[in-house]
């Protein structure tokens, strides 16, 4: 009898212990056996910060919750594309309506002009525009468009600026490439697999470097097919350029001829209705867009003046081309999600919504004596834990990464989800209360104090 009542509370015991192991950790475990590091994007993978990448199951508002059903305030936002908030009705509705007409034709549709036509009225610059899936296809067709168009070959990038993994761009680069490798400043290319050859014809400066821009146009200005730029930095963590950089800047690429391309893959529609463009009053010759005009799905686009745009096929000699460009449902959750964004005072409660949480954040390292700084632009955020937020791709990196681990851990116990780097801008959409404002601050106290 005793064996039987020992071998039963052992079996309890067992199940108890087995029940307690999380979902997450299985699911990596078992991801890892079939996809390269466990995820489809690497800075997913936790590498940077450590521990186990969070598996989610559902997103409802300014929340998510994970496979073991633990729920979460969300500063990811998929990456800022959830401006609206995660599964909100009207995009969803919209999406279910056209779902049921066919996933996909492979031809034109009304709504890709439809969406052109609103991305034309909320961004003046985008005269023409051409749609496809993801922000690398717009930043790598936006670079072969400006070259078509001069003749020319060289182009210029900024240090931890991240424009997507076209092989070209792959240089100095910021975002995932950041947590991938810490090292990669110096070298040239940041990724294997890239040939020199290839990133030859990129040249790098350092982002509010008033100087080194003046120095190199004046050099080889009239070399330069294009320079490309996150007007607003977000994938070195978040950037914010001086007046005076982005519009030299502006002056250089009118005198020399330059394609002057603003990536505003994420601060699209992020910063402001119209971009950081409209933000700093400079006109582009070129924006990228993406994120946010997919509402969650997978849509990209890159347009700019009329007679740059020309030159891409069927008009011109410059090819590209996508199977899914313009897919209906994308672009139907990206359109419902544009006009949300245009009712009136939604930028000044997102804006005012993500400024209460970084003052929140700054009072509270400061209570603990932390050494820490952030700042916000429109939606998005910056923590870091250095005395100043920093201006430059030298200044991130000099950043305490350590501290910032700690404090991502501390926060996720508590069930506040941040980026898993330090290198990771934040993002808070319209859906976020003031009640999720002030238990993130709640949270980000505990976290400090045990720092």
């Amino acid at each position: 009898m005793e064996r039987v009542l020992l071998k039963c509370s052992f079996t309890n015991l067992f199940h108890h212990l087995s029940n307690m192991t999380s979902r997450n950790q299985t699911l990596f475990e078992k991801s890892q056996q079939l996809i390269p590091g466990g995820v489809n994007s690497p800075v997913r993978a936790f590498r940077s910060v450590g521990g186990t990448p969070v598996f989610f199951k559902k997103g409802l508002g300014s929340k998510l919750w994970d496979v073991d059903g633990k729920e979460y305030i969300d500063y990811i936002n998929s990456w800022g594309p959830m401006i609206v908030g995660h599964a909100h009705p009207v995009v969803i509705k919209a999406v279910q309506e056209v779902a049921a007409n066919s996933l996909s034709f492979g031809a034109p549709t009304g709504l890709e002009l439809e969406i052109a036509e609103l991305i034309n009225k909320l961004v003046p610059s985008m005269e023409q525009v051409r749609l496809v899936s993801s922000g690398t296809e717009a930043t790598m067709s936006a670079i072969r468009v400006a070259r078509g168009f001069t003749g020319r070959s060289k182009f210029v990038k900024f240090e931890g600026c991240y424009h997507g993994h076209s092989d070209a761009l792959l240089v100095k680069a910021g975002s995932g490439l950041l947590t991938f490798n810490e090292e990669s400043s110096k070298g040239v290319p940041s990724s294997a697999g890239v040939p020199e050859e290839v990133a030859a014809h990129t040249l790098t400066l350092e982002y509010n470097n008033t100087q080194q821009l003046k120095d190199l146009f004046a050099k080889m200005g009239d070399e330069l097919a294009c320079v490309i730029i996150e007007p607003v930095v977000g994938n070195m963590n978040l950037i914010v350029p001086t007046q005076e950089f982005l519009q030299t800047l502006r002056e250089l690429c009118t005198k020399h001829g330059t394609v002057l391309i603003f990536d505003e893959v994420m601060t699209g529609f992020r910063v402001a209705l119209g971009g950081a463009q409209a933000l700093y009053n400079i006109k582009p010759d070129m924006t990228t867009l993406g994120k946010v005009i997919g509402g969650g799905l997978p849509v990209g686009a890159f347009g700019g003046r009329k007679d740059i745009m020309q030159c891409l096929a069927p008009v011109g000699s410059v090819y590209q081309a996508g199977t899914l460009s313009g897919n209906p449902v994308a672009v139907t959750a990206g359109l419902e999600t544009l006009k949300i964004i245009q009712e009136n005072g939604f930028y000044d409660k997102l804006t005012a919504q993500t400024k209460k949480l970084v003052d929140g954040l700054v009072q509270a390292a400061k209570e603990a004596g932390v050494t820490f700084s952030a700042q916000s632009v429109g939606g998005m955020f910056g923590i870091y834990f250095s005395e100043k937020c920093p201006a430059s791709y030298d200044e991130v990196m000099q950043s305490n990464k350590e501290q910032f681990n700690k404090f991502f851990h501390s926060m996720l116990e508590s069930g506040i989800y941040l980026g898993p780097s330090a290198f990771e801008a934040g993002f808070v959409s319209a859906a976020h209360t003031d009640d999720d404002i002030a238990k993130t601050v709640a949270a980000a106290k505990k976290a400090f104090l045990a720092i």
